[in-house]
């Protein structure tokens, strides 16, 4: 008689299961030796991206000036980002007067921007939002560093780290927050992503030992080196801050340790909402224990002074009645801390997203224009915005 297996056995099998067989299509799909790129840009994209007419562009090539462009079978150009970023700084230092435009990187002065996306409701789009808004800004010139938070590490995978196979042990935040002799420095963490100006520091279930940890830490100060739990993110992203303009964290889907030290680290706030009236609910208990944490936080010393909090409405279908009501709820409420743009609930976004791409990465042919150019409007315009409050906390105009 088959002796029944107990739970824990069990669940055990089937993730070992499991595993193999994604590690099976991962070495189908991607081979051991293949890395994710990014695509190339139009020369009218190029040109769009860095300020100047695509003739301009042109004539830097025929000139032999700057980088040179690829040419297809027909004679058209693109570029690669970093060919762009070349050209950029190509721009600032041939017109110094308006290096800012061309090269609009953080100046002496103005402070790092680190942008916690947060909301402990799973399936708000924060995953999402964070990578979005990540190659935004790297896309227009910005040294961005993207920290994954969250243990499912969906932002990792996105950003091309398998993070089952492709990490060891420390080789997450958790490395460089830990409590024991094995903290290692955030810059042996950092990872270069295929995607020029924006590098990684990947997550796994490995994170999940933080909020394990913190507890015993709390009640042995002498162990942690005096440093609180909640100090030990902001501390942890000074030691790279030369290195970035714009930090953006995707925090966990629960109001833990973790999520704690990423609102204690950050100076900014983007909580994303989907308007339906459960997920508003819920953001509610969340915004209430938020609260009540964040105070005890204050007494005990953290930095709650933030530059901005913004709500994000996220997978909006504007013509949906309830949604709308909402939406208008949000805005009665909380006014100008809702972002005015909402990003749109989008087959573009979703098919993207299938094969681990955006819709900055996939070529216009691959989906429908009308569909990818209204999602990526809505995107472009959310992140816009968020772009414009970084602009205002240093004092641009």
């Amino acid at each position: 008689m088959e002796t029944v297996a107990t739970t824990d056995i069990r669940i055990e099998r089937h993730a070992k299961q499991l595993s193999r067989q994604l590690k099976l299509l991962r070495d189908r799909l991607f081979p051991p030796a293949a890395q994710k790129t990014l695509r190339t840009f139009s020369s009218g994209e190029a040109a769009q991206l860095i300020g100047v007419s695509d003739g301009y562009l042109r004539q830097l090539s025929l000139d032999g000036k700057g980088p040179t462009p690829q040419l297809s079978s027909n004679g058209r150009r693109s570029y690669t980002l970093r060919q762009i970023n070349e050209l950029r700084h190509h721009m600032a230092s041939i017109k110094p007067k308006d290096a800012l435009f061309y090269l609009p990187r953080r100046q002496p002065g103005e402070k790092l921007q680190t942008i916690a996306v947060t909301n402990f409701k799973g399936g708000s789009a924060k995953t999402t939002t964070s990578l979005y808004l990540a190659q935004y800004l790297a896309l227009n010139g910005y040294r961005v560093l993207a920290i994954d938070l969250d243990p499912q590490a969906s932002l990792s995978s996105m950003l091309g780290v398998q993070p089952e196979f492709d990490l060891e042990d420390g080789d997450t935040l958790y490395g460089a927050i830990r409590y024991d002799a094995k903290r290692r420095p955030l810059s042996h963490i950092i990872r270069k992503t295929y995607f020029d100006g924006l590098d990684l520091v990947p997550g796994n279930l490995e994170l999940m030992e933080f909020e394990h940890e913190t507890p015993g830490s709390l009640a042995d100060r002498q162990r942690t080196g005096g440093e609180l739990f909640f100090k030990r993110v902001g501390t942890t992203i000074g030691e790279v801050e030369q290195d970035y303009d714009i930090v953006v964290i995707d925090c966990p889907p629960q109001l833990g340790y973790l999520t704690l030290g990423a609102v204690c680290a950050a100076t900014s706030l983007l909580i994303t909402i989907h308007p339906q009236m459960v997920d508003v609910a819920s953001m509610s208990q969340f915004l209430l224990m938020t609260s009540d944490l964040l105070s005890v936080v204050r007494k005990a010393g953290g930095d709650l002074q933030h530059d901005f909090i913004k709500y994000v409405v996220t997978r909006h279908e504007p013509f949906d009645a309830p949604q709308s009501q909402i939406v208008a709820l949000l805005r009665n409420l909380f006014s100008d801390d809702v972002l005015t743009a909402t990003i749109l609930k989008s087959t573009s976004i979703a098919d993207a997203g299938l094969t681990k791409q955006s819709l900055y990465e996939i070529e216009r042919g691959q989906v429908r224009k009308s569909t990818y150019d209204r999602a990526l409007e809505s995107v472009n315009a959310a992140n816009g915005e968020v772009l414009a409050g970084i602009h205002r906390a240093w004092g641009r105009r």
